[in-house]
């Protein structure tokens, strides 16, 4: 029986811009202080959950809705949600955040250069060739969010630095203890 309450950590921001490794970091210390956590990320869902989708708009509104979904069942059974996911327009966020209790939005904030230089799949450069439509940071918009309860320069700050700040910040809104 889980002696903590479930809370879900929204991580959003340009492919490419630290989401899954910061996420991925901060599950693996959170499982090792017997938090129950379950690890939703963009890349994996699509293969299974979502093969069915591409990333017009209409898609990506509901692979968010989806996620949304299976995040909002975790968090009420007091599951550690760690969500990465572009999730690139505003309305989509909003509608988790409503949706799900206990929401935590942290923007891993990098600029589109530097997420490119990190791209080991090449999708931003298939998107400037014009093999991928609809890509985030080239021909589809990212909506910063406006108030997200955290902002990761991951341009500047180390993983260690912000997995360290997102454990800060979750233990300030009385997620967790030390």
């Amino acid at each position: 029986m889980n002696k903590h309450q479930g809370f879900t950590i929204w991580f959003t921001g340009l492919p490419c811009c630290g989401k899954t490794t910061i996420a991925d970091q901060l599950a693996i210390l959170l499982k090792k202080k017997d938090y129950m956590v379950e690890r939703l990320d963009g890349d994996i869902v699509r293969q299974g959950f979502a093969n069915d989708l591409g990333f017009s708009e209409k898609d990506r509104d509901e692979n968010i809705k989806r996620v949304t979904f299976i995040a909002k069942m975790l968090t009420r059974n007091n599951v550690v949600v760690l969500a990465s996911f572009v999730s690139p327009y505003k309305k989509q966020r909003r509608k988790a955040r409503k949706e799900i209790k206990n929401f935590i939005e942290v923007y891993v904030k990098c600029p589109v250069k530097i997420c490119m230089k990190r791209d080991v799949k090449g999708m931003y450069q298939k998107a400037l060739e014009g093999k991928i439509k609809h890509f985030t940071g080239v021909d589809d918009p990212y909506e910063e969010p406006e108030h997200p309860e955290l902002i990761l320069n991951t341009d500047t700050e180390s993983v260690e630095e912000s997995v360290r700040k997102v454990l800060e910040k979750i233990e300030e809104l009385g997620y967790i203890t030390r």
